[in-house]
């Protein structure tokens, strides 16, 4: 379909498409198979300026909002999924500075983050504290002119590779998730380290570590906002990127899709290519049918944040919801419509299907996103009647 893009949109996407093409491709399974980070990649995408899509032009950066980000993605996750998580991740470790953070701030790290120079995460996630956000344990105490952090963030994207990270901490854990705060510690901080990268099913070129602090002292301003916004400043990063994930999940769709319509007409059985057969032109019209209203609900949704709506918490959860299970369905399908051919690895489509996964699960499990949209419809509805 024409979305209707402008020229510098399809730059973008044309752009992400010929680095996945020919950068990314010919690198995914090794990546995949030495679990190995891909730095080498990351640095392509830095010289190629898409780390700066969501900077404002001020800080160095393109300028552009949550629907160029998710063209971009989705074109990098038609390659690899794991590659464009890690470009991807920085974008969510970036936006608690670029919405909440002092001009100071902004000026100190945005351009860093926009040239790819540096890498950002975000550390909400703790290990009683995933979907319950507001269960966090990690402390930060202030002192004098510093705040002193302890505890431990669990799976953090780009966790020991990122040099700036987005971190959420209680400040007074009597007001419950009204006294969890924002802060920027950055690689190297005294009382700062990493534990060991996490082994994966998928992504696993994107590293996926603890962070660990240990009376980890960091300079007074480099809270974000003010104390007592920390679970404002998470909900609305979740609310800003969850599309990005979408977009990772019709790129991942589409991949799989490609490959498997690929497959259909080269194999032969009975005689006769295998998409001449009833039975699999079905499975791949479903397959195209769910990819393609995935794509249209994530572009819709990607337009309607960049207006600045107040309040859209409930079309964002729609936009990682629907495309992150259409990704499961349409991965596995293409691993059926291989045969064996697709359980092997050898085929790109069993690492796809494994990569699937985590998009149903990071950035707020989907049966999260339900809830989001159930109480959001609770809401409206309650107004109406």
């Amino acid at each position: 379909m024409d979305y209707f893009l402008t020229d510098k949109q399809k730059m973008i996407k044309n752009l992400a498409r010929r680095i996945a093409e020919e950068k990314i491709k010919p690198k995914r399974a090794e990546l995949d198979e030495k679990e190995e980070f891909p730095w080498e990649l990351m640095d392509i995408l830095a010289k190629s300026d898409l780390f700066g899509l969501i900077i404002p032009t001020e800080y160095g950066g393109f300028g552009g909002g949550c629907f160029e980000n998710c063209l971009a993605v989705e074109e990098l996750g038609r390659a690899c999924i794991g590659v464009a998580t890690t470009f991807a991740a920085s974008g969510l470790g970036a936006y608690p500075i670029l919405f909440y953070g002092t001009e100071e701030q902004k000026r100190k790290y945005l351009p860093e983050i926009a040239s790819g120079r540096k890498l950002a995460a975000f550390a909400l996630t703790e290990s009683s504290a995933g979907s319950d956000a507001a269960g966090i344990q990690t402390q930060a105490t202030s002192s004098g002119d510093v705040y002193i952090l302890n505890g431990t963030k669990q799976w953090i994207t780009n966790g020991g590779e990122a040099e700036v990270y987005s971190v959420i901490a209680m400040t007074d854990r009597t007001r419950g998730a009204r006294g969890a705060s924002a802060f920027i510690v950055e690689k190297g901080d005294p009382g700062f380290s990493f534990g060991r990268k996490e082994k994966k099913m998928g992504i696993r070129c994107s590293s996926t570590r603890e962070l660990i602090f240990d009376n980890c002292r960091i300079p007074k301003d480099r809270i974000i906002g003010r104390e007592g916004m920390g679970f404002i400043i998470a909900m609305k990063t979740f609310d800003e990127a969850r599309p990005g994930i979408g977009a990772l999940s019709v790129g991942l769709a589409q991949g799989a899709l490609d490959e498997a319509v690929r497959f259909a007409k080269e194999r032969v059985q009975f005689g006769k290519p295998i998409i001449s057969f009833q039975a699999i032109q079905h499975m791949l019209a479903d397959m195209a049918t769910l990819t393609e209203a995935a794509r249209a609900l994530v572009y819709a949704v990607a337009r309607y944040i960049d207006t600045r709506p107040r309040d859209f918490s409930k079309v964002s959860a729609m936009a990682k919801l629907f495309p992150s299970d259409v990704a499961m369905k349409v991965t596995t399908d293409a691993v059926q419509i291989l045969g064996g051919h697709g359980y092997m690895r050898d085929y790109p489509v069993e690492k796809m299907m494994r990569d699937a996964k985590i998009l149903q699960i990071y950035e707020g499990t989907n049966q999260i996103q339900r809830n989001i949209i159930g109480q959001a419809l609770n809401k409206e509805y309650g107004k109406k009647f």
